[in-house]
Formats: structure tokens, C-alpha cells, sequence
């Protein structure tokens, strides 16, 4: 529950354990992630925080953001959601504002593949940190 906050899906993951290596039981994760209900892909989304802004970020940045997360909660129901694996946490920013106004213009069903995307990558991205991203004989998860 750690990694994606639905019953569903951690009871799929769990359920085929133990897996013979990382991408195996990424796949499953990937599976069950897909496989959400529009409800429960609406609960995962509500227990999702918001990207956190790197330390020192100028007070108009931060307004902005909160307008911006403010104006995507009304337009679609639920927090934005985006994974930063990979990207430097002073260029976060860079990445967030420009993410969370294009995708604005999506319509819902559209931003509803995009938000179930970037849950798939969280929640990976979650699984590697809880398992050190080291593939081992056989995962336990």
C-alpha cells in the first residue's frame, strides 16, 4: 500500500508472490495498475501527496503551483500526479509547471490514461526504492 494506495492492487501484487526477479513482479504491478476500476483508480489518486517543491523555490513559483494544482483538482477531481524518478530535485520545478498546464487541455478520459501512467511509474519507481533496484533470486514483496 506503500507504493499505490489500493487494496486491488496490492492484494494482486502479494497474491503471485514469491517472483523469480524484479521484472517479474513489475510486470505484475504494471498488470494490476491497469487493471484499476475508474473508482479505484479515483481512490489510488486521492491518497497520492503532491510533488514536493525543492527548497529555496521564489514565493511566485509556489503561487503559481498551488494555482496550477488548485486549477487541475477542479477540472479533473483529483490530486496531479506526476513521477520525478530521474530528475534533480532543483529541477523539479522545471518539469511540474509546464507538465500540469499542458495537461490542462486534456480531456478527462485522456488525463484518466495519463494520471493511471504516472501511478504506474510511481508506484514502480516505489517498488525499486523498497527492494534497493536490485534484482534478487527470488522477490518476497
Amino acid at each position: 500500500m506503500t507504493c499505490l494506495h489500493s487494496p486491488r492492487w496490492a492484494h494482486r501484487v502479494a497474491a503471485h508472490r514469491p517472483y523469480p526477479d524484479l521484472p517479474s513482479l513489475l510486470a505484475a504491478a504494471d498488470e494490476a495498475t491497469y487493471d484499476l476500476s475508474p473508482e479505484e483508480l479515483a481512490g489510488a489518486l486521492a491518497e497520492e501527496p503532491l510533488p514536493s517543491l525543492p527548497a529555496g523555490t521564489y514565493a511566485a513559483a509556489s503561487t503559481a503551483l498551488s494555482a496550477a494544482y488548485a486549477a487541475y483538482e477542479a477540472r479533473f477531481g483529483h490530486t496531479f500526479v506526476i513521477c520525478l524518478d530521474g530528475t534533480a530535485p532543483d529541477e523539479s520545478l522545471d518539469r511540474v509547471l509546464p507538465a500540469i498546464r499542458s495537461r490542462l487541455t486534456n480531456d478527462p478520459e485522456d488525463e484518466r490514461a495519463v494520471a493511471r501512467e504516472e501511478l504506474r511509474r510511481l508506484a514502480n519507481g516505489r517498488l525499486r526504492g523498497l527492494l534497493g533496484a536490485a534484482a534478487q533470486p527470488s522477490v518476497h514483496l
